[in-house]
């Protein structure tokens, strides 16, 4: 069985799904063609054993809720990693920055209180864009708790196909940020979260010139990966990409034979499998819990 350590994925769990108003899960029909399958604490880290993942868990709704509210989610999230500790390896937390202290003081509080990985999410879909003033204080504190930043590229499907995107701005997720942040921020570890369409290329050149950004690609199936990111997944970021899945959206059974059928030796297929999220992790905080590396290596 394929080994996945998969860096990007979110809950099943009805009070951890990410999409909670009826609005928005019509929204998952009309763009990612289906409906939810809620499936409960036991079920979700079911799903991660049968698969064979350790995996990043994020809500993402949490920015959108006022603090009281996200830092009760946040507990939950702790607790499941907490009582299945051989599948969640920990979670990225998202914020608003311009919601100041109490935002980051509860980031903080997630900090000190996981006791696995903890990463920065920062999405400028529905808020402001990476590299915006307002988030300085939350890379300083990355950058003072050796905690990742995961910045968010290319196009969201949230305010697919409604009237004016439902607010969202595309442009807040142009690469453009997250060359700003990873100029401004060299001591920071960052990565960029999913493929980066329509402005692929673009995205390609600011991995390629900035040292201190990975790449997970989380959301896609990889059939539709542009000819330019096929292009450089076994070459230039050989050493920085990883596996990012956005289950429950896309099952990994699927992935993983995508994945193969792309062609790539399976020397390029276990560096994205595991093999680079494993330096990755080492490099961060309470990124490496020990069951992972006590486990054998399994490959197909």
């Amino acid at each position: 069985m394929t080994r996945l350590i998969d860096v990007h994925s979110h809950w099943s769990t009805q009070r951890g799904y990410a999409l909670r108003s009826d609005a928005e899960l019509a929204l998952q029909n009309h763009t990612w063609r289906s409906k939810p399958n809620y499936r409960n604490e036991a079920e979700m880290a079911g799903d991660f054993r049968a698969a064979n993942v350790k995996v990043i868990l994020d809500f993402g709704f949490t920015k959108f809720v006022p603090i009281d509210e996200a830092r009760a989610t946040h507990d939950y999230g702790f607790e499941f990693q907490n009582q299945n500790p051989d599948v969640v390896l920990g979670h990225w937390l998202h914020f608003q920055a311009e919601h100041g202290k109490p935002a980051l003081d509860e980031f903080r509080r997630c900090i000190e209180r996981s006791t696995g990985f903890v990463g920065l999410a920062v999405s400028g879909s529905g808020g402001l864009p990476p590299s915006d003033s307002a988030w300085d204080p939350f890379y300083k504190l990355c950058i003072e708790a050796n905690v990742p930043a995961l910045i968010f590229v290319g196009t969201t499907g949230l305010g697919s196909g409604v009237p004016g995107g439902n607010g969202i701005i595309l442009d807040h997720c142009h690469p453009r940020h997250l060359d700003a942040v990873a100029a401004r921020y060299p001591k920071m570890t960052i990565v960029a979260a999913r493929p980066g369409w329509p402005w692929q290329t673009e995205t390609n050149a600011v991995i390629i010139h900035k040292a201190n950004i990975w790449y997970e690609l989380h959301g896609w199936s990889p059939k539709y990966f542009s000819a330019d990111l096929r292009h450089e997944i076994p070459r230039r970021f050989g050493e920085r990409i990883m596996f990012g899945a956005d289950y429950p959206m896309l099952s990994y059974e699927r992935l993983v034979t995508d994945w193969r059928a792309l062609g790539y030796s399976e020397e390029v297929l276990e560096k994205v499998f595991f093999r680079n999220a494993e330096r990755f992790l080492s490099q961060v905080r309470n990124g490496a819990a020990a069951p992972m590396q006590s486990r054998t290596v399994q490959t197909a």
